[in-house]
């Protein structure tokens, strides 16, 4: 897994999506190439564009629960006699996604900027296309409201994060609270 996630974070995403057409397309011919039309048409441009993150986040999850399974109120959970399985759910992976949530969040702008490239490796029409077809084109009204719901999209996001926040820490909704 760690292979894959190393090479998912090292691999440029516009050559990926051409390793894709090459090996899915046009030897196995199990996806169509390029085009506008039905799931079958998405699966490689997703790839193409979410390996990299998904590489990233894989690695940083690795990191962040070696980090916590060290920590004493693991080691006091397992100590009480608490099953492994709640151990792991409960105490360990939620404080270990903190960090991961922060970072998808973070992937997200990152991931929208990376699919104009495969838009065009792919040959799909899509916001990021439209934006430079606006640019080129000089269509200011175009690219500012493009602009302006990337950015909304991606403010958005970053709130949904920092919300989730509450969800996995328990701390930090008693933090809050005290605070009032």
């Amino acid at each position: 897994t760690m292979t894959v996630a190393l090479a998912g974070v090292s691999i440029p995403s516009f050559w990926l999506g051409l390793l894709l057409i090459l090996a899915f397309a046009v030897h196995l011919n199990w996806f169509p190439i390029t085009g506008q039309g039905g799931w079958e048409r998405l699966v490689l441009p997703a790839i193409a564009v979410g390996l990299r993150a998904a590489g990233l986040l894989a690695r940083l999850t690795r990191s962040s629960v070696l980090e916590v399974l060290r920590d004493d109120y693991v080691t006091t959970a397992r100590a009480k006699g608490a099953p492994e399985r709640r151990v792991i759910f409960h105490h360990v992976l939620r404080n270990a996604l903190i960090p991961v949530v922060t970072v998808a969040g973070l992937q997200f702008g990152q991931l929208m900027s990376g699919a104009v490239i495969i838009e065009s490796v792919f040959a799909r029409e899509g916001l990021g296309r439209l934006i430079v077809h606006g640019i080129m084109q000089r269509d200011i009204l175009l690219v500012q409201g493009a602009a302006l719901f990337l950015a909304t999209t991606y403010v958005l996001v970053n709130l949904a994060v920092d919300l989730s926040y509450a969800v996995l820490d328990p701390r930090i909704r008693l933090g809050a609270e005290a605070a009032r």
